[in-house]
C-alpha cells in the first residue's frame, strides 16, 4: 500500500487542460465560442470534474471567460493583451538565458540544435503546430537549465496567449520571430559562453512578437 500514489486525478486535470487549450491556441474551439463542461467532457472521454479544473485554469490564463450561470467562453484576440503577454516572455526570457548559459552542458546544446533542425523542417514543410513544439522545445532548455522556478510558471503561464496569434499569423514574413537563423545565433552564442549575446539574441526574437501583435490577421 506504501508504494500507490494518488495520481489519477492530477493526470486527468492536467490531460483535460493540455487538450482544451491546444484546441484553444490552434483555433479549433474559435475565439468567442461557448464552451461547456459536459460537452468537453463528453468528446474528451473524461469526467466533468477535470474538464472544470482545465476550464479554471485556463481562465486564469485569459483564454477563457466565464460569468457565473451565464456564459463560458473563449476569449477573443485582443492586441494589447498579446503584446502585454509577449514583452513579459521577453523578459522572462532574456532572464533565463542570461542565468542558463553558465550552466549548459553539451548535452543541453545539442538538444537545442536538434530542435532548431526539427523547427526548421517543420516551418518548411508548413507544419505549424511541430514547428511552434520545436520553437518551445528549444527556449525551454535554456528555461530548464536557469533553474528559475518563477520564470519557468511565468513562461507557461503567458506563451499560450501569444502561441495563439502565432498560429493565425503563422507563414507570414512577420511572424518568423522564432526563424532557424536567428536560433543558430542564439545557438552559438550559448556554445560560446556568452551569457550576454544570448540574452540579447532572445530579446530580438520575442521583441517581434510585440510587433506581431499590432499587425492585422493574416488573410
Amino acid at each position: 500500500m506504501e508504494t500507490l500514489r494518488p495520481v489519477r486525478r492530477t493526470l486527468l486535470r492536467d490531460t483535460a487542460y493540455e487538450a482544451i487549450r491546444d484546441a484553444i491556441v490552434r483555433g479549433d474551439i474559435p475565439p468567442g465560442a461557448s464552451v461547456r463542461d459536459g460537452e468537453l467532457a463528453e468528446r474528451l472521454g473524461l469526467s466533468r470534474a477535470p474538464v472544470r479544473d482545465a476550464l479554471s485554469r485556463l481562465a486564469g490564463e485569459g483564454l477563457v471567460e466565464s460569468k457565473p450561470q451565464s456564459y463560458t467562453r473563449v476569449t477573443r484576440l485582443v492586441p494589447r493583451d498579446v503584446r502585454d503577454a509577449a514583452a513579459v516572455v521577453r523578459a522572462m526570457q532574456e532572464l533565463a538565458a542570461r542565468s542558463a548559459v553558465p550552466h549548459l552542458t553539451d548535452t543541453d546544446i545539442a538538444a537545442m540544435r536538434v530542435a532548431n533542425e526539427r523547427f526548421r523542417a517543420a516551418a518548411a514543410d508548413g507544419d505549424t503546430a511541430a514547428a511552434l513544439r520545436a520553437d518551445d522545445e528549444l527556449h525551454d532548455v535554456l528555461v530548464a537549465a536557469c533553474g528559475n522556478r518563477a520564470v519557468a510558471a511565468t513562461v507557461a503561464r503567458y506563451t499560450p496567449l501569444i502561441r495563439r496569434l502565432e498560429w493565425r499569423q503563422f507563414g507570414t514574413a512577420s511572424a518568423a520571430h522564432g526563424s532557424a537563423a536567428l536560433h543558430d545565433r542564439l545557438i552559438d552564442a550559448c556554445a560560446g559562453g556568452d551569457a550576454e549575446e544570448a540574452s540579447r539574441i532572445t530579446a530580438e526574437i520575442w521583441r517581434a512578437l510585440e510587433e506581431l501583435a499590432d499587425e492585422p490577421p493574416a488573410p
